[in-house]
Order: C-alpha cells, then sequence, then structure tokens
C-alpha cells in the first residue's frame, strides 16, 4: 500500500475522531503530513490550520442546529486567540532563525525543533483525553444571564491557545473545551459545540498569515486532503449518536500517546 493511500486513510481517520469524540483528531493532521505525503513540517503546520479550521466548521454545524454555542462565550474567547494565532503565522513563524539553535556541534534545525514541540503537545494532549474527567459538567441548561465569565483568564488561554496553534497548526480543543467549562461555566454540550466554532474561526484567519507571506500553497492537494477528512468527519458524527466516547477517547488518546513518544524518538535520533 502506498504512502499516499495511507495518508488519505489517516485523513479519515481525522476526521472520524473528530465526529465521534469530538476533539484531538486534529493533532494528527500534522504528522500524517509530514510522514506520510512529505510535506515540509513548516508548510505541514500552515496546511494543517486550513484543515482542522475547515473540518471543525463543517462539524459545528449540527451543533448550530441543536443550539450547542454559545456565541458570545465564542466572541470573548475567540477573539484573542484569533489575534495571536495570525500574529503568530504572519510574523513570528517567519521570525524564527533557522537553525534555531545549536548542541554543541550539532545545529537544531526549525523542522526539527517544530516537529519536537509539536510532538510534546501530542503528548499533552493524549494525557487529557487518557485521564478520567473531573471536570464540573454543569447543569444541562443555563439561562443565558446566568453565564459568568472569567475575562481575565479568559482572555489570557485565548492568547496563550492561539499561539500555540499558531506554532504547531493543531486546534487546541483539549485546552479549549476545559477552559470553556471551568472559566465560563459551560455546559459539556455548549463547550463543545462552542470550542468547534473557535478552533474553526482562528484556524482558518491564521492560515491567512501563512498568505501574507507568499508561501506556495497546493490548493489542489489541500482540497482533496479537507474533502475526504470532512467525509471522516461526517461520519463520525453519524457514528457518534450509536456508539459512546467514554471508550473510544481514552483508546485515542493512548493512539496519539504513542505517536508523540515516537516523532520525539525519531527526530531526536536525527541529532546524533
Amino acid at each position: 500500500m502506498s504512502m499516499e493511500i495511507l495518508g488519505y486513510l489517516g485523513a479519515i481517520l481525522m476526521g472520524l475522531s473528530l465526529g465521534l469524540i469530538g476533539g484531538g483528531g486534529s493533532i494528527l493532521t500534522v504528522p500524517i503530513l509530514v510522514y506520510l505525503f512529505q510535506v515540509d513540517p513548516v508548510l505541514a503546520t500552515a496546511y494543517s490550520l486550513f484543515i482542522v479550521g475547515l473540518t471543525s466548521l463543517i462539524g459545528s454545524g449540527s451543533h448550530m442546529r441543536l443550539g450547542n454555542i454559545h456565541w458570545r462565550t465564542a466572541i470573548v474567547f475567540g477573539i484573542p486567540s484569533i489575534l495571536a494565532v495570525y500574529a503568530t503565522r504572519a510574523w513570528l513563524m517567519p521570525a524564527l532563525s533557522d537553525p534555531l539553535f545549536s548542541v554543541g556541534d550539532t545545529p537544531v534545525s526549525k523542522a526539527l525543533g517544530i516537529l519536537v514541540f509539536f510532538a510534546m503537545i501530542m503528548v499533552a494532549a493524549a494525557y487529557s483525553m487518557i485521564k478520567k474527567q473531573k471536570v464540573p459538567l454543569g447543569p444541562s441548561e443555563r439561562a443565558d444571564e446566568a453565564i459568568k465569565f472569567n475575562y481575565p483568564l479568559i482572555l489570557g488561554e485565548g492568547i496563550v491557545v492561539g499561539v500555540l496553534t499558531g506554532i504547531v497548526g493543531a486546534g487546541g480543543g483539549f485546552l479549549i473545551i476545559p477552559a470553556l467549562v471551568l472559566l465560563a461555566k459551560l455546559p459539556m454540550k455548549q463547550a463543545v459545540g462552542t470550542s468547534l466554532i473557535i478552533i474553526a474561526a482562528k484556524s482558518l484567519i491564521g492560515f491567512t498569515g501563512d498568505l501574507k507571506g507568499g508561501e506556495f500553497i497546493d490548493w489542489r492537494f489541500l482540497g482533496l486532503f479537507s474533502a475526504v477528512a470532512i467525509a471522516g468527519i461526517l461520519l463520525g458524527s453519524a457514528l457518534s449518536k450509536r456508539i459512546p466516547n467514554e471508550k473510544l477517547k481514552p483508546a485515542f488518546g493512548w493512539f496519539v500517546l504513542a505517536m508523540g513518544v515516537y516523532i520525539i524518538g525519531r527526530e531526536l535520533s536525527n541529532l546524533s
């Protein structure tokens, strides 16, 4: 089986995981692009923003219909996150030197640094999926005026998530959902739906920061990969009504953990 076919199967898996467990799948996009399609790591983070943003936007459709998106929270959290991810892609990433630094006489390239940092984020995301959730779910229904914001923490979290998204090209749902539940006091269903619309907005707008730099974009490939991932998220959303995600999420978390450890080991071995 060719690497390209494996890559598109990976795109379906990424979409399936987003549809089935509501997050975490986007963390697979960069490894799929880098290792199966041989895309440069820096460009892969840009492609990932477009793919993750588009699939999240499609995935948020059902949540819109069900009223699971709290728009005021999306705006309060989303604006600093969007500004941070755009600034990261437009100015911070191009400003990073290549190589980043040296370990003894061995230079650490920009691509290697991004992949290792990305793998560390994968390990953190895996941990959040594996551990048993102790986050209070809140009431199933809550009046809009009863939702109180911790503005400084929400703004700070939005900036941090935006910068991380800009660097690694992943959606950051594993950071956003707990923040919305704990800081904005949203019920879990609304937190998941609101998270998807935030991820869509900041990822797609962040991607435009790469267009500013005149980066070559293979739109044909990007469109095909996105279409396959979207098919996966629609299938996953349909299956999620029959399959509980309580068992799927930890299993997927262990898979992401193994991938993260593999990437760290593989890339650091290149230094020796």
